[in-house]
């Protein structure tokens, strides 16, 4: 099929299905649409002007460039139209006719429940252009890429059921007209001062002017009047910029309908000078854990408020990629690739102070603001975990603002601090004691935390996935050691090291029968110094992965290296007698491998064989 031919295409599935939803349940916070649409002439714009600096021809013939909405009462429709840089044919198929299906399907699974038909998710999930047929049964998208001919045009049109034409148009001007032929129930928005509010209300600081032609006997006029401050807010002196400002800032920025938990705001003045607005926004975006996508980034690089890209791995570490908002540099060069930005030791100077302002903006809530902190630290806190392991420069910053579940608290809400930690320490205590485990109740529930229970030695309870990961590299803190409860050898005073030798001595048969029972299964069966009340846990070395992480891991698709697990055993405990005194090898053998299984799920370990696991405790509980 010819380039200039007329087609109808089939959306991808998973499209049809945000459209589907788009049309037929979203209802609230319908007005969106106007801001994500002006979001995206803006983007156009911003890109113009950046690919501009090398071809300044480009810009031929209209130089000025602003956003256009205006309204149609007779025909029933409102246009949002750019001068910005446009699309090629390919870039329509490409940016309208697909989505990326990460970003489609969290779309589409957050849409059931508490959040069913609430359309300000679609700024949240990237798919903002589809905000559209909220308001529109029909949508038509004319546009040319700027430097091409006026015979490369592109029509685009849907009426969001599933399929969408395209064919070629002479087009006179670049930029691109989104038009949308409005549902019969939606004329609030073919009212000026309807549209001319919700562009003050959402879009106010869009560093482009938004223009709306002057109304005449109910009618657009001829005349056209920008009505919004189209300036870059970064730029003014904090004193003149209210809350509200920042906040309606932060929402055209980061396609928020919430507001931001707060900000920084600065500007750096000397042998490089640059400004900073950085916002921690009040809860993660869809794609937090993934990383991001390619379009939304955290941070805009902007030279000399110029637009040049989003570029968060280069002004912020991974760790904070949570953190919306821009940096305006006066004295990079403004042809800077992203080859130039790695290698830029000014771009490093400028990524070190958004790293200090973000981890002093942190710094501050968790000291001043205790329930924005709480908010903070439930949205982002596994993500700042990475810091530790990342950026080696900061870890014991980063470190004191972690929080932790502990021994001495009252629920897996009520956290403490490293330094809480430390300053409840008995004289003579040099170690900050932990465990991990896949949830609170296990961590809670470990049997290895009975030695430290019955002593009054609290233990910091870590049950978050990458816990175990991140504690790879917190090996210290303050001066302390931080160590596993259920790993490596205890310490023990005197009087406790004589008794456990004494204990071990006394045990020896059972220790050798059991470990004749068990076979293969175990490395080594030992007493247990942790152990008061429950029969047996595993113990682990120094340096191996906790059972439950392993698990996740292998679930995972990783291949994990096969060990045989320590079993310690309370010899005291009447199951573990048992062993010793059943004259039946096989009921022995049993009741061995039940120690060692149930031993085993309270550490999060899967079970080999399952199946003979409940055949062998059937066995038991009937004496069979």
């Amino acid at each position: 099929m010819s380039a200039t031919a007329t087609e109808t295409r089939k959306f991808e599935a998973e499209v049809a299905q945000v459209l589907h939803l788009v049309t037929h349940s979203l209802y609230s916070h319908k007005e969106i649409f106007l801001r994500e649409l002006i979001s995206n002439a803006s983007d156009a714009c911003d890109k113009l002007r950046f690919e501009s600096i090398a071809k300044p021809e480009l810009l031929a013939g209209d130089g000025e460039l602003h956003i256009d909405v205006s309204w149609d009462a007779e025909a029933r429709t409102v246009t949002i139209r750019d001068n910005g840089i446009g699309m090629s044919r390919e870039e329509v198929v490409a940016n309208i006719g697909t989505i990326a299906s990460s970003g489609t399907r969290r779309f589409l699974e957050a849409m059931s429940g508490e959040h069913k038909a609430d359309a300000r998710l679609i700024g949240q999930f990237g798919v903002g252009f589809y905000s559209a047929f909220v308001v529109a049964d029909k949508v038509t998208v004319l546009t040319r890429r700027a430097g091409e001919p006026a015979d490369t045009g592109v029509k685009w049109e849907s009426d969001g059921k599933g399929e969408y034409s395209l064919e070629a148009a002479e087009l006179a001007e670049r930029g691109t007209t989104v038009t949308l032929h409005l549902k019969a129930d939606e004329d609030e928005f073919l009212k000026s001062w309807q549209l001319r509010t919700l562009i003050r209300k959402y879009s106010d600081h869009v560093a482009f002017p938004i223009r709306l032609p002057k109304e005449q006997d109910g009618k657009p006029g001829d005349e056209w009047e920008s009505i919004n401050a189209a300036s870059a807010l970064w730029t003014k002196p904090k004193s003149e910029i209210s809350d509200e400002d920042y906040q309606s800032f932060y929402k055209s920025l980061g396609h928020d309908f919430n507001d931001a938990l707060a900000w920084t705001h600065n500007r750096v003045e000397g042998s490089q000078s640059f400004t900073t607005l950085l916002y921690i926004p009040a809860q993660p975006p869809f794609d937090l854990m993934m990383g991001g996508r390619d379009e939304r980034k955290g941070l805009k690089l902007y030279i000399k408020r110029v637009f040049i890209m989003d570029a968060a791995e280069e002004l912020l570490p991974n760790y904070l990629r949570f953190v919306r908002g821009v940096v305006d540099a006066d004295d990079l060069p403004l042809n800077v690739s992203r080859e130039i930005l790695q290698q830029n030791r000014q771009l490093e100077r400028i990524k070190a102070a958004c790293v200090k302002r973000v981890l002093d903006l942190i710094e501050k809530l968790a000291k001043d603001e205790p329930e924005k902190f709480a908010t903070f630290y439930k949205a982002f806190g596994n993500t700042l975990k990475e810091g530790i392991a990342e950026d080696q420069a900061n870890r014991e910053r980063i470190a004191k603002l972690l929080r932790f579940a502990s021994t001495k608290g009252e629920g897996s809400a009520q956290t403490v601090s490293l330094d809480d930690y430390i300053g409840r320490m008995p004289v003579g205590q040099d170690t900050i004691w932990f465990i991990t485990a896949d949830s609170y109740a296990a961590a809670l529930g470990s049997p290895q935390l009975e030695a430290f229970k019955a002593k009054g030695t609290e233990v910091l309870l870590m049950f978050d996935r990458i816990d175990e990961w991140m504690l790879g590299s917190l090996s210290e803190y303050a001066g302390k050691k931080l160590k596993n409860v259920a790993k490596g050898e205890l310490p023990l005073d005197e009087a406790d090291k004589q008794k456990q030798e004494e204990a071990s001595k006394a045990a020896e048969p059972l220790l050798h029968k059991l470990k004749e029972l068990l076979g293969d299964r175990v490395g080594e069966v030992k007493v247990s110094a942790r152990l008061t009340d429950s029969p047996s846990c595993l113990a682990l070395s120094d340096y191996e992965m906790a059972p439950h992480l392993a698990r996740l891991l292998r679930e995972a698709g990783h291949e994990m290296p096969e060990s045989k697990p320590t079993l310690e055993i309370n010899p005291q405990h009447a199951l573990v007698q048992r062993v010793q005194t059943e004259a039946d090898e096989a009921k022995a053998r049993d009741v061995a491998f039940l120690l060692l299984e149930q031993a085993e799920i309270a550490a999060g370990a899967q079970l080999p064989d399952p199946a003979a696991f409940v055949q062998r405790l059937n066995r038991v509980l009937l004496g069979s």
